[in-house]
């Protein structure tokens, strides 16, 4: 039961860690792509590249850790699933240091030559805009298509294995849907799920991963919950029911 404590406390860290640190990345990192010419600026902006991909990169092991600390709780109710989605959560660290740390990298070399001359001027004009829509899809595909995927695994191994109220794993699970379903549309360019209208496709899995973490802080993992007894999954699950 300690151990079990210590790790629903650790785990509500970890979301809240991963969330912030993911918001600080991509705010340091889109501000400098905001910025008119910003490529001919980047020399000057390079330690807030490097800064915001390493943000990135914390948000990605925090995720992982999640997955990795989860797995043992979630084996009892279904071990493929369970592995399945710490295999996810590896892909989504691997693609978040590959695109939040090339891009920022890929700038920072970009900069570097047109200060020092080895690049013609008008590269900035024709990578410039590149790099800023190579960003803007990677936001889509690793926080909304690939970070949905994920929480969609999670929500169904919270729902079945009764660690936290069922209510809070449909909460998550309709919030992830709703996510992967804006980000397709927004890979279509039929919505931008970063403001206006779009936004609301954000909300429900936005109040899945503030509650979440805030429950376990608070209360912890459900002790009725077939891991948590150590049971037989089948007895355990009747037991918690009536």
């Amino acid at each position: 039961m300690t151990s079990t404590r210590k790790t629903a406390v650790i785990v509500g860290v970890l979301f809240l860690t991963q969330t912030v640190a993911f918001i600080i990345a991509d705010q340091l990192i889109t501000g400098v792509l905001k910025r008119p010419s910003y490529l001919t600026g980047v020399p000057a902006d390079a330690n807030t590249l490097i800064v915001g991909g390493l943000f990135a990169v914390v948000s990605g092991v925090a995720v992982v850790g999640i997955a990795v600390l989860l797995f043992p709780l979630f084996k009892p109710t279904s071990e493929p699933l369970a592995l399945g989605y710490v295999c996810e959560r590896v892909i989504e660290l691997v693609l978040q240091l590959l695109f939040f740390l090339m891009v920022p990298l890929l700038m920072i070399a970009i900069g570097n030559g047109l200060r020092d001359g080895t690049m013609a001027a008008s590269t900035s004009a024709s990578l410039g805009p590149i790099l800023k829509a190579l960003h803007d899809q990677v936001i889509v595909v690793v926080l909304y298509l690939v970070t949905s995927v994920g929480g969609v695994i999670l929500s169904v191994l919270l729902y079945r294995s009764l660690l936290v109220p069922r209510w809070l794993a449909v909460l998550g699970l309709i919030g992830y849907l709703v996510l992967f379903a804006g980000g397709v549309l927004d890979m279509f360019a039929v919505t931008d799920v970063t403001k206006g209208a779009g936004l609301i496709f954000i909300v429900p899995g936005g109040l899945f991963e503030l509650i979440l973490p805030i429950w376990l802080l608070a209360k912890g993992f459900n002790p009725s919950s077939q891991t948590v007894a150590g049971k037989d999954d089948r007895q355990i699950v009747k037991t918690a029911r009536t």
